[in-house]
């Protein structure tokens, strides 16, 4: 895309500054001037893919020169624009990956007057993230802020929303980042052993054969947090343990970070049965989507949906809600959710 050369520019502060023009049209013109040139390429994306995206999402106009930026549109758009770019670079400086994905994230949270100092890294509080041994999660909605502050606090924590909002794969890997730092001594990840809506007949094999392919998703968040060998170790030792919701009955899980998925089909009794496991030093985490029910027979009221009733409120136990505006996937998943929620509704 071709671009107009920036215009005049003023001088601005580590690592940048910005000033806004109002018009009186409620047009408006930002200036940003970025002091760090190594991350630059990253920063703009290839072919300034990045700042394609962010004038194809938000009707602005960006112009770059060097290390300056112009941004010029809608007097809202491009305040947007200007704390997305400082984010991303933000990001980029604390030594993370910027993608298509990441920069979709920040401007959806861009819409959230209450987050600036999140996306633009100026909050004075802790910075909200996830550390494991591969990589560094960061929040990509509003809802995963939230969502990150009840893993860090609470006891018990209802995640419940549609596929593709983070709910399993941040869990997991808060679950990764506890084993690695001491604070927990087992990872236990456990959903239902629920066909979803077919019938597959036998399995051949084992135990473990057989309930394996219902709990990939849960196999693949934990290889994308620790490196394959440290899995395979650590799944033979017995610090990870990856069960159907059947095998929890009995025990108490003491000192372990617990993870229940797919945890609509459940149903009351086995919920109750999931719940009332819960050891010392322990913290739980059940995920869902209350939408997509596939309890064989169809009659049965789901667990999640019964337990989310009885506890939500009760002291230690938080209920994190996401919703399609969530979904950080492609962008087309969020619609494919909107409208099937939206003919549902």
């Amino acid at each position: 895309m071709a671009r107009k050369p920036a215009r005049a520019y003023d001088e601005m502060a580590h690592p940048w500054s910005s000033e806004v023009k109002r018009e009186p049209s409620r047009k408006a013109r930002a200036e940003l001037e970025f002091e760090e040139p190594a991350v630059l390429g990253a920063l703009f994306g290839q072919f300034d893919s990045n700042l394609v995206l962010l004038e194809n999402r938000l009707g602005v106009y960006i112009a770059a020169r060097g290390n300056r930026i112009q941004i010029e549109g809608g007097e809202d758009a491009v305040g947007r624009a200007r704390d997305v770019l400082k984010g991303m670079h933000q990001r980029l400086l604390s030594g993370q990956e910027i993608d298509a994905g990441a920069v979709e994230s920040l401007i959806a949270m861009s819409n959230e007057p209450t987050l600036e100092g999140i996306i633009t890294g100026t909050d004075q509080g802790p910075p909200i993230m996830i550390r494991t041994r591969r990589k560094t999660i960061v929040p990509r909605s509003a809802t995963q802020i939230e969502y990150m502050r009840c893993l860090a606090k609470d006891d018990v924590i209802f995640a419940l929303g549609p596929a593709g909002t983070g709910k399993t794969y941040v869990a997991v890997a808060q679950a990764v980042s506890q084993l690695m730092n001491g604070s927990v001594q087992r990872l236990i990840l456990s959903r239902p052993a629920v066909e979803a809506g077919e019938k597959l007949g036998f399995l051949p094999g084992d135990m473990k054969d057989k309930v394996d392919p219902y709990l990939r998703p849960l196999y693949d968040a934990l290889y994308d947090c620790m490196p394959p060998e440290q899995v395979e170790r650590r799944l033979a030792s017995g610090e990870i343990e990856v069960a159907p919701i059947a095998f929890m009955r009995g025990r108490t899980l003491a000192d372990a970070f617990v993870i229940l998925d797919e945890a609509q089909n459940t149903t009351p009794a086995q919920m109750k049965m999931f719940l009332t496991r819960f050891g010392q030093n322990s913290r739980m985490v059940v995920c869902g989507d209350p939408r997509q029910v596939d309890i064989p027979g169809g009659d049965q009221f789901s667990g999640l949906a019964d337990a989310v009733r009885r506890l939500e409120g009760v002291d230690g136990i938080s209920v994190v809600r996401f919703g399609a505006a969530d979904v950080v996937r492609h962008p087309i998943v969020g619609r494919i959710v909107e409208a099937y929620e939206g003919k549902d509704a």
